[in-house]
């Protein structure tokens, strides 16, 4: 079988979050861009890009897990994609040392963390959000080690 291109990769990704949003009540594929964006911009291979078109498809329920393990992509585009994903009750020190295990993953979540903690994003938030966020990206940007 072929493989998806990154151009397949977006359009699925795009497709599997239509008609949703972000916590800032924008459409949710503007996360997915800018993410894939951070990751190109900060040099990353073509299949981090992948990852980060899907960081949080599974996670979100966008796409399956089945659907991911069945996906004609290289398994090191799934390892980052399952790295990102929280797992519901795990401890963010898990969560991190997963990502840092795991080729690749790192760049796809600085990428995200860098969007996620845009101060123009936060800026739309309520205060007890905005104040809650921040602190929670700044502490999965510790433990990652990722400085300002």
């Amino acid at each position: 079988m072929t493989r998806l291109s990154l151009a397949d990769v977006e359009s699925i990704a795009r497709e599997a979050h239509e008609g949703r949003t972000d916590k800032a009540g924008r459409p949710y594929a503007e996360h997915l861009r800018a993410v894939a964006d951070g990751v190109r911009e900060r040099g990353g291979s073509d299949e981090q890009i992948a990852a980060a078109w899907l960081h949080d498809s599974v996670e979100d329920g966008a796409l399956s897990r089945g659907w991911l393990d069945a996906a004609e992509l290289p398994p090191t585009v799934k390892d980052m994609v399952l790295a990102v994903t929280k797992v519901p009750g795990e401890s963010t020190v898990a969560y991190t040392r997963r990502i840092l295990a795991t080729p690749g993953a790192l760049l796809v979540k600085e990428a995200d963390l860098a969007h996620n903690a845009d101060p123009g994003r936060l800026a739309v938030l309520d205060e007890a959000t905005r104040t809650r966020l921040t602190g929670k990206y700044a502490e999965v940007r510790r433990l990652l080690g990722l400085s300002r």
